[in-house]
């Protein structure tokens, strides 16, 4: 093979689930595409990895800041769900069923991988908790959407129990959601049926 190629195939599998096999695969379809297209998807990574930041209120990825949902009145400034990736965001949006504002963590608490509180997003989270910090609107409830898998429950138990003393309530999504799942990959009706049954911790 090439060395241009074999280039490529390297860095197209250091990305998250590509293996050497769907790298090879892509790379080829790659090398035969239409050159406007290669060319179109090229400036499309360049704009995104220069162009997108974090939102400075929920720390979503966003190109204008505040993000989109953030600066929409209409969205409820009273309710906050907490996810961990932005990924988890778009597929609540997806369903449609939530009206609040979100709180994106970048992660979840794993000791075994070394992550742990200060490298999540929490104090920002405890910082939007404030009637200042709200725009003079006070945050009613936090809804904790990290996945059910043990590291999932482990941040949301460590997030009620920094938030409840704020006297905020802390609710967290219903286990509609399949056990070791990710919201990513979950149909729009299990998340609208996760956060109707939502429990208080």
């Amino acid at each position: 093979m090439a060395d241009l190629i074999q280039r490529l195939v390297q860095e197209l599998a250091r990305l998250p689930g590509i293996g050497e096999k769907t790298a090879t695969r892509l790379a080829m379809h790659i090398i035969r595409a239409p050159r406007q297209q290669i060319r179109d998807l090229a400036q499309s990574l360049v704009d995104a990895t220069e162009k997108v930041g974090l939102c400075s209120v929920c720390t979503t990825l966003t190109e204008t800041d505040p993000c989109r949902l953030c600066s929409d009145p209409r969205r409820d400034a009273q309710t906050i769900c907490v996810v961990s990736q932005p990924s988890d965001v778009l597929a609540i949006e997806r369903g449609g069923h939530f009206r609040g504002r979100y709180h994106v963590l970048h992660g979840v608490l794993s000791p075994l991988e070394g992550i742990g509180p200060d490298d999540l997003r929490i104090a920002e989270l405890l910082r939007r908790l404030g009637p200042a910090a709200t725009g003079g609107v006070e945050v009613t409830e936090v809804i904790i959407a990290t996945a059910p898998i043990v590291e999932g429950e482990a941040t949301a138990m460590y997030l009620a129990r920094l938030v409840k003393p704020l006297g905020v309530k802390v609710s967290r999504i219903a286990t509609g959601l399949p056990v070791g799942g990710d919201l990513e990959y979950t149909d729009q009706a299990t998340i609208a049926r996760a956060l109707a049954g939502r429990s208080l911790l």
